[in-house]
């Protein structure tokens, strides 16, 4: 008999109530599951509190949300401010998902317990040996010279603590942006390598406002997010790829003075300079882009998979 006829229908439930019903079990399938709200959810939430949070302090010291990188390279201490405040985002953005989801910031791959401790060095070492192991190939092939010093006295030591500090809070930054809290959060839905995946191609896409970057060097961004993925995997936290990204950004900028990522800066250490073929020297890309950065990270990534066995997976805190 239709409903028209049994209010309540077959069930002996209004139908009202069935609908109502049926639209918060809809509800609940799309926006929950296993473990609350959905893993795309929450990224999405965290992704609105981040911008949220960089557009009012943007607006409270006057930076220009629009401005790209090349805007900023008058001084260390000016991309150092915009380093700065992603870090505030990225990580206000985190604490608000952390209350809702019952964690710590930590939980998502920077336990402070960690901070400048071994695997952090070790991380350091790993960027420098492998920027330098580009290089001094590079070099073998007449693509690089050294140069005298373009800096001498207590301009070389000033300039040297500014880029490690700016490199510093880059690497901070880059890291839990692409691996942090999006790669943790993903991967519940994705899996870690399929998480990897789009987030080391958001990583290459985005160096593509910086001038002087290329398709190829984008590329090798995305190849270095991938390893990084890895040393994330092995170590479970993302220590070791914030010193790798702060000490690579650092050599290239200061110590062997070349573009990085399609950048040139004021105040590094050497005259360097960069001539030959671009599939050689990366051209305006920099190291990133030469043929040497790929097939120095592959073996880069296969020592560190021999040297960095797989680890057993922790519980979920939760």
């Amino acid at each position: 008999m239709s409903d028209q006829l049994d209010p309540a229908g077959s069930s002996g439930e209004p139908r009202a109530q069935r609908v109502r019903v049926r639209d918060r079990v809809l509800a609940e399938d799309i926006f929950l599951g296993p473990n609350g709200i959905r893993a795309g959810w929450r990224a999405a939430l965290y992704a609105a509190f981040f911008i949220l949070i960089e557009l009012v302090l943007q607006s409270l010291i006057a930076l220009d949300p629009f401005a790209g990188v090349a805007d900023l390279l008058h001084s260390p201490e000016a991309l150092l401010v915009r380093e700065l405040v992603l870090i505030a985002g990225a990580l206000g953005a985190a604490q608000i998902m952390a209350l809702i989801e019952g964690r710590t910031v930590g939980a998502y791959g920077i336990p402070w317990s960690g901070a400048f401790r071994a695997r952090f060095w070790q991380g350091a070492v790993w960027g420098i040996a492998q920027l330098s192991a580009i290089l001094l190939l590079i070099a073998a092939w007449h693509g690089y010279s050294f140069g005298g010093l373009a800096l001498s006295g207590g301009a070389l030591v000033e300039y040297a603590l500014r880029w490690a500090v700016v490199f510093l809070a880059v690497g901070f930054a880059e890291e839990f942006l692409f691996r942090g809290y999006l790669q943790f959060t993903l991967a519940e839905g994705m899996g870690f390598w399929p998480t990897a995946l789009l987030l080391s191609s958001m990583f290459g896409a985005v160096h593509l406002r910086n001038p002087g970057e290329g398709v190829v060097g984008a590329l090798s961004v995305f190849s270095i997010g991938m390893f990084l993925c890895l040393t994330l995997r092995r170590t479970g936290d993302l220590w070791l790829a914030i010193g790798w990204h702060a000490a690579f950004d650092f050599g290239e900028t200061y110590l062997y003075s070349v573009p990085n990522s399609g950048l040139v800066m004021q105040g590094h250490l050497l005259s360097a300079s960069l001539h030959g073929p671009r599939w050689l020297t990366g051209g305006s890309v920099g190291p990133e882009g030469s043929a040497f950065s790929f097939a120095v990270l592959a073996v880069t990534a296969v020592a560190f998979d021999r040297l960095y066995r797989p680890r057993k997976e922790a519980a979920d805190p939760r």
